[in-house]
């Protein structure tokens, strides 16, 4: 009998205990007070004692307690005005960025499908109470908004896990966070920057409510505090300071600067560079980059077994931006096997030069310039380079008006008075926009072919098109005026797999370069040879230094 007894005791509490959690956690979710919210005593500033004051102290605006941030009611009517479309905006980006994360989240777990049923944000927007602008020597906008935004938010999410339908929903979302807005690079194009960079400067507060099935589940006892500090770390290792998160508003075609002079780069001489043969010598060779650059890296002759070598080698490259562009300096141990070791590097920012002025640098070289880690000790010599800038003439662009109709055109000007501007050297740059009615008799992927002074050049290929558009530059650098040169364009058409008529040619066109040597500029359309009905677009700039 003891047993039986001792039995059933076992078993009733086995299943007693989850079938009172499960009715203790439906009482206490589902469950609401009955007395009545009384309402707030509102007291003048002068009339609190010490403490209401510090307890008001963090909802005082930032504009009142640091004279450093700016009162921004304005921004906050804005915002009021505009949030109804603002509302609808956010929401469909927020839409547009979950699904995919989404389709994830269905193929790796056991889960049908997971969508939003209803996505609102609510009728309050956000409230900037104080914002911090910076100036910094760099082309961007920087600014630090104060935001806090306690909103009335309708998100429910619905989960299908096999049989079972779970809606969860998000309610009464409140958001304090200080977050650090750079607009740039700017450019000359509107709105004026290229891309929003944001980050974080201290870990966000984030206060919400969250309903399974009707029930709001924060109010269990410490999974409110775990969510809220699993949410900050979230954040935090996502976006908190120096980590950002870029969000691009204009292509990268669009904001493209023209080039606006020549870099002349001389590498003159290394001193004392680091041993790292085995015979206590090296075989250095330099590397130069320059930034925004998209041509490969110039690379001086190899020296070998040499520590202290000299090259006095020239170098051009053209600069699109003298006051964002850094010139990389960077010294290689040349190996015939595995990878060459970098004896060190410098960097060298355009800004320091002065227009037309040539300037020696003796650079220490680093380890590298990553400034998070500790610098290396270790000495590892000098390199000496010269350095001039050459800004483009002013008036090397006469001619900016395209010319209607197809063919290339006499611009009638006396080319006897520009005799002055043709010596020299200069930039040939090749715009080539697009073609149409190019059409191949076995297929049609076109792409632009481009042959000057032996030097080839091709556009990206479009797959099935009669009408491409390329919107590619090429750049030629020279040492005299292109007077007496021609330049050979094709359109030509080439399949993805290799057979036996991979390559045809949609038509070519031979522009002679005397014009764009007097004129500056020419863009026209030219008449494809052996094509029917095929046009070219092209721009050519001829610019001197």
């Amino acid at each position: 009998m003891g047993f039986v007894s001792t039995f059933l005791g076992i078993l009733g509490f086995g299943i007693g205990l989850p079938i009172g959690l499960l009715l203790g956690f439906f009482f206490f979710v589902y469950s609401k007070p009955n007395k009545q919210l009384e309402d707030p005593i509102i007291k003048p500033l002068h009339d609190l004692d010490s403490d209401a004051l510090l307890n008001l102290l963090p909802e005082i605006p930032l504009w009142v307690k640091n004279p450093d941030y700016d009162r921004v009611d304005w921004l906050n009517k804005f915002l009021l005005n505009l949030w109804p479309c603002l509302e609808k905006a956010i929401s469909g980006t927020i839409r547009r960025i979950a699904e995919p994360i989404f389709s994830e989240y269905s193929e790796k777990y056991p889960v049908e499908v997971i969508e939003f049923k209803n996505l609102n944000l609510g009728s309050f927007p956000p409230v900037i109470h104080g914002m911090k602008v910076f100036e910094t020597n760099e082309r961007e906008l920087v600014m630090e908004p104060a935001i806090r935004w306690a909103g009335n938010p309708n998100i429910i999410l619905v989960i299908k896990l096999m049989c079972l339908r779970i809606t969860v929903q998000l309610v009464d979302l409140q958001i304090f966070v200080q977050p650090r807005i750079a607009l740039k690079p700017l450019v000359p194009t509107f709105p004026c920057f290229s891309n929003i960079v944001v980050s974080v400067m201290e870990k966000p507060h984030v206060d919400f409510g969250m309903k399974i099935l009707g029930g709001d589940i924060m109010s269990i006892p410490g999974l409110y505090r775990f969510v809220q500090e699993a949410i900050k770390k979230q954040v935090a290792s996502l976006y908190l300071w120096p980590q950002t998160l870029e969000i691009p508003i204009l292509d990268a075609l669009t904001v493209e600067m023209k080039p606006v002079g020549i870099l002349h780069v001389k590498v003159v001489r290394a001193l004392k560079l680091l041993k790292m043969d085995i015979l206590g010598t090296s075989d250095p060779y330099v590397k130069l980059i320059l930034t925004a650059d998209k041509l490969p890296a110039k690379k001086t002759t190899i020296k070998k077994r040499n520590l202290n070598p000299e090259w006095n080698e020239k170098f051009k490259f053209v600069v699109k931006d003298p006051q964002s562009q850094v010139l990389k300096v960077q010294v290689f141990d040349w190996d015939k096997v595995g990878a060459h070791d970098r004896l060190g590097m410098q960097l060298v920012p355009l800004k320091l030069l002065t227009q037309s002025e040539t300037k020696e640098f003796t650079l220490d070289l680093l380890k590298d310039t990553n400034i998070s880690n500790p610098q290396d000790q270790k000495k590892r010599g000098q390199i000496v380079v010269e350095l001039t800038y050459v800004p483009f003439m002013q008036d090397s662009c006469k001619f900016d008006v395209p010319v209607d109709g197809y063919g290339r055109k006499e611009s009638g000007i006396d080319r006897s008075s520009d005799d002055g501007n043709l010596s020299g050297s200069g930039l040939l740059s090749v715009m080539v926009h697009g073609a149409e009615d190019v059409e191949g008799e076995h297929h049609t992927n076109p792409y632009a072919f481009i042959l000057f002074r032996g030097e080839r050049k091709k556009t990206k290929r479009l797959r099935k098109i009669r009408h491409p558009l390329w919107e590619e530059e090429f750049e030629f650098m020279l040492e005299e005026p292109p007077l007496n040169d021609k330049i050979y364009i094709e359109v030509m058409s080439k399949r993805r797999r290799f057979s036996f008529r991979s390559k045809e040619s949609l038509g070519h066109v031979v522009i002679n370069l005397t014009d764009v040597v007097y004129n500056g500029r020419i863009n026209e359309k030219y008449h494809l040879i052996d094509s029917k009905n095929g046009v070219v677009h092209v721009e050519i700039g001829w610019k001197t230094v």
